[in-house]
């Protein structure tokens, strides 16, 4: 196995993957003490079980560029290709400002020719390649070198194997007519919107029940702020203080460092001086937020007049959409979608590109009682009205 550590060597590699219709790629990298991942390294195949297959190694090249390889992504002749893409994307947007072009994802494939809702590199191997993985490399540090030859062997298999993966998958889309649902979803992890953290809206990401507008005011106060020092140092928002501490504080509100000093949740990275004053500035940022500037919780799905029986027949009709494609249910319509729908709620994802097709406009003609729910044996049929 080769491993390339010079930009030389790399763009070498690069320059021939522009010459074949697809290459496979892969990464590893550890993100447990850093808020952005450290890439850690790189694995790549070309077509062929015969194809060269390559380690990028940018702890060992620390001085290599990494510019071969972002011009292979913008090369459009070339299919780029992963298995659940969404954290070696972030990667490459985070560091080189990038996404490949054009991207094809494996999992997400997978979901739509009826391997079921994210499925595993593993379950692909075993069902398409018929070969079996050896997984006890899988939790390694892959910081550290110089690397076991079980790991290099562990890392390559993850692009050796996709090849198969990706021209069955390929094949089975273009015959069920299906590459434009992989395309639409793929739209999502090519979008920069989608690894960026404004830390105005971090607070969203906090699970709270409460709808006062000043405990939200408090919790955006102290989500933006873990959020900014998170960013700024590197570190993980756990470090800097996990939700449930952040609520803690949101709702006692210490205005000094001895009311801080009496929270229960907050660990002791949390109480440094540098967080400990960060924190105290947040709660007063959010005790003297203007009533306008508060954040307001999204109560519309609480509020809708959801028809129960149309729900259920939604359910059922989605059951045997998905049955009938082979399509995870939950990769067309979640619970909170059908009762959108049946509230009359229009502004739907389900109702919209490939799901329509699949799911959205015959759920349309359900409410409009074009159309009617049959059983036969175990077979849901539509019948036109």
């Amino acid at each position: 196995m080769r491993t390339i550590t010079t930009t030389e060597d790399l763009a070498a590699f690069c320059e021939a993957a522009k010459t074949q219709a697809y290459v496979t790629i892969d990464t590893e990298f550890l993100r447990e003490r850093t808020y952005w991942s450290k890439l850690c390294l790189i694995q790549m195949a070309l077509p062929g079980k015969g194809g060269d297959a390559v380690l990028v190694d940018p702890i060992l090249g620390e001085d290599m560029s990494m510019e071969p390889l972002y011009d292979l992504f913008r090369h459009k002749g070339t299919v780029k290709v992963f298995h659940a893409a969404r954290q070696d994307l972030e990667i490459f947007f985070v560091e080189g400002n990038v996404f490949p072009e054009p991207l094809f994802d494996t999992q997400v494939a997978a979901m739509v020719c009826g391997f079921g809702e994210q499925v595993g590199y593993e379950t692909l191997v075993k069902k398409i390649a018929r070969e079996n993985l050896d997984k006890t490399s899988r939790f390694t540090d892959w910081s550290r070198r110089p690397l076991t030859t079980a790991q290099a062997e562990y890392a390559l298999a993850d692009v050796t194997h996709l090849r198969e993966i990706y021209e069955w998958l390929s094949a089975q889309l273009a015959k069920n007519g299906r590459t434009k649902w992989v395309e639409e979803e793929l739209a999502i992890l090519t979008d920069p919107a989608t690894y960026t953290v404004h830390p105005d809206e971090a607070w969203l990401r906090v699970k709270t029940r409460t709808t006062s507008g000043r405990f939200l005011a408090l919790v955006k106060a102290l989500a933006r702020f873990r959020e900014e020092y998170a960013q700024k140092h590197n570190v993980p928002r756990s470090r800097v203080m996990k939700d449930d501490a952040l609520l803690e504080l949101a709702s006692t509100r210490p205005t000094s460092l001895e009311e801080l000093g009496r929270s229960r949740l907050l660990l002791r990275e949390g109480r440094k001086p540098e967080i400990a004053e960060g924190i105290l500035a947040a709660v007063k940022a959010g005790l003297e937020m203007k009533p306008d500037d508060m954040p307001k919780p999204d109560l519309s799905r609480e509020q809708l007049q959801v028809n129960p029986a149309l729900a259920d027949l939604l359910r059922v009709l989605l059951k045997a959409k998905s049955e009938s494609l082979g399509v995870a249910a939950k990769l067309i319509a979640n619970a909170s979608d059908l009762d959108a729908i049946a509230a009359g709620e229009r502004d739907v994802e389900a109702l919209s590109g490939w799901r329509a097709e699949a799911f959205g406009d015959d759920a349309l003609r359900l409410c409009r009682g074009e159309i009617a729910l049959s059983a036969k044996g175990n077979e849901v049929r539509v019948v036109r009205l």
